[in-house]
């Protein structure tokens, strides 16, 4: 189901938003700072739309006056859905983000993830949603002090399966009862 917010409008991916993820995702200052390798063209975009972006939780991240474009992603992976990591409980959630470069520094990836945030603890009935960050990533880590999550633990060496690579990975986790004091709900 689609989520509006003052300036965007995240909803469903399609295969037709693969030109335009290819856009922004080709960009080397991207994905591997994410944890996913550059995209290496439309058609590779267009598979990995459709083999991990199409899912009921995760959103093509639009503006709200361009809504066919796709400038980013932003999402939950359900933990009782097969989504999270190994030290997640059930009825956990971790939140995932990107947007392409020419929209950085304009508060649009905390707006989004903000929405996602309150529709996975309100509609959802989510305990706690975790989000990560590979060491060295201050804006990731920035967003997330931002929207209140608090540091919870760092792993050292964390296998990343996509990159087939090992690094240190911060995981900050925001509880349901804080977003509620937080928000006032």
């Amino acid at each position: 189901m689609p989520i509006s917010t003052k300036r965007l409008y995240l909803r469903p991916f399609t295969p037709d938003d693969a030109p335009s993820i290819y856009r922004y995702a080709k960009n080397p200052k991207i994905g591997p700072i994410a944890g996913w390798p550059v995209h290496t063209s439309v058609a590779n975009s267009r598979q990995l739309i459709e083999q991990y972006l199409m899912q009921a939780t995760i959103y093509a991240l639009t503006l709200k006056d361009n809504p066919d474009e796709a400038i980013g992603s932003v999402g939950l992976e359900i933990v009782n859905k097969g989504g999270g990591k190994f030290f997640m409980g059930a009825n956990d959630a971790e939140i995932g983000y990107w947007i392409g470069e020419p929209f950085w520094g304009q508060g649009l990836i905390p707006e989004a993830a903000a929405a996602v945030i309150k529709d996975g603890f309100t509609t959802l009935g989510l305990s706690n949603i975790w989000c990560g960050y590979y060491d060295g990533n201050h804006q990731s880590k920035r967003v997330q002090m931002k929207l209140g999550f608090k540091p919870e633990l760092t792993i050292d060496e964390m296998y990343n399966p996509i990159l087939d690579d090992i690094r240190k990975e911060h995981f900050t986790k925001l509880k349901r009862t804080e977003w509620l004091r937080q928000n006032d709900q």
